[in-house]
C-alpha cells in the first residue's frame, strides 16, 4: 500500500503577535516543530505500512529550514520525504497550497491513500485537505478516528462526529485527514535518528513541479486578509443576586425581561 502523508512546520510557541498598524500576523521566531495534528497522520501512515506492506512518503511545503520535520518524519519511520521549496510559493493561501501538494502528489504518482492531520496550529483552517481531493478528484473523508480495514480499492473508516462515530466506506484512492483519537504517536529510534540524518531529501521547485507561477503564491491566492486584530476586551458591571434560591431565579427572570432577552 503506498501513502502519502501531507504535513507542515509550524511554531512550537502558540503564542501570537500582531502588527497592530499592518493588520497582520508576525512570524515567530525560535523552535520549529511538526504540526502536532500531522503526528497522528504519520503515525497512521507507518501503522498501515506495517499492516499491510507498501511504502510511505512524506511531503511538505515551506522553506528549507522545513526540511528538518522531513528528517524528524524519516526518524519515525516514513520510507521516503520531498521538500517542496520555491520562493514562488511563499504567501500561498490554503488553495495555492493545495494546489502545489497536489501537484507534487500527481508527479509521484497515484498513491493508494492520502493521509493529512486535521488542522495545523499557525493556519487553523482544516481546508487544505478537502481542497487537496478536489484537485486530485478524489473522495475525501474528514475526522477518521479508525480505519477499520483495507481491501482492494475501498478502505472502510469510522469517522468522528459530534454523537460518536459514522462508519463509512470510501474508495481507494482518496484522501483523509484524521483526529488525535486515532492512535498514539510513536517517539522516533535511536537507528532511525541515525538513518534520517544520511537520507537524501530532494527538493522540488515549480519548475520540477511544471506548475504556472501565477497559480500559486500571491498571485494565485484569491483569499485577502483585510485585518488580523486581538478582540476588544469589555467590561462589564456583574451583579451578586441575594435571597433564597427561588427568589434568585425571581430575580433573574425580572432581569432578563427587563433587557428584553426573553
Amino acid at each position: 500500500m503506498n501513502v502519502v502523508v501531507c504535513i507542515k512546520q509550524v511554531p512550537s510557541s502558540p503564542k501570537i503577535e500582531i502588527d497592530a498598524k499592518a493588520g497582520t500576523l508576525l512570524r515567530v521566531e525560535g523552535e520549529r516543530i511538526i504540526n502536532p495534528f500531522d503526528m497522528y497522520a504519520l503515525e497512521e501512515g507507518i501503522r498501515l505500512k506495517e499492516r499491510y506492506g507498501g511504502n510511505v512518503t512524506a511531503v511538505t511545503m515551506g522553506p528549507p529550514e522545513a526540511e528538518a520535520v522531513l528528517r524528524e518524519a524519516l526518524a519515525l519511520g516514513i520510507d521516503d520525504a520531498i521538500l517542496l521549496s520555491d520562493p514562488a510559493f511563499e504567501d500561498s493561501d490554503q488553495l495555492a497550497t493545495s494546489c502545489i501538494l497536489a501537484r507534487a502528489i500527481g508527479k509521484l504518482g497515484q498513491p493508494d491513500l492520502i493521509i493529512c492531520g486535521r488542522q495545523t496550529t499557525d493556519g487553523d483552517s482544516g481546508q487544505v485537505p478537502p481542497q487537496l481531493a478536489e484537485w486530485l478528484q478524489l473522495p475525501f473523508v474528514s475526522y477518521v478516528s479508525k480505519i477499520e480495514d483495507v481491501a482492494a480499492e475501498r478502505m472502510t473508516v469510522q469517522r468522528l462526529v459530534d454523537e460518536g462515530h459514522q462508519v463509512v466506506e470510501m474508495t481507494l484512492p482518496g484522501v483523509i485527514n484524521v483526529v488525535k483519537e486515532i492512535n498514539v504517536p510513536r517517539l522516533p529510534s535511536l537507528r532511525g535518528l541515525m538513518q534520517s540524518k544520511k537520507a537524501q531529501v530532494p527538493t522540488w521547485t515549480a519548475k520540477d513541479l511544471d506548475l504556472d507561477v501565477s497559480r500559486v503564491g500571491p498571485q494565485g491566492s484569491p483569499t485577502r486578509v483585510a485585518r488580523v486584530f486581538f478582540p476588544s476586551r469589555r467590561e462589564t458591571q456583574g451583579e451578586l443576586l441575594q435571597g433564597s434560591p427561588e427568589s434568585q431565579v425571581d430575580q433573574l427572570l425580572e432581569r432578563l425581561r427587563q433587557a428584553k432577552t426573553i
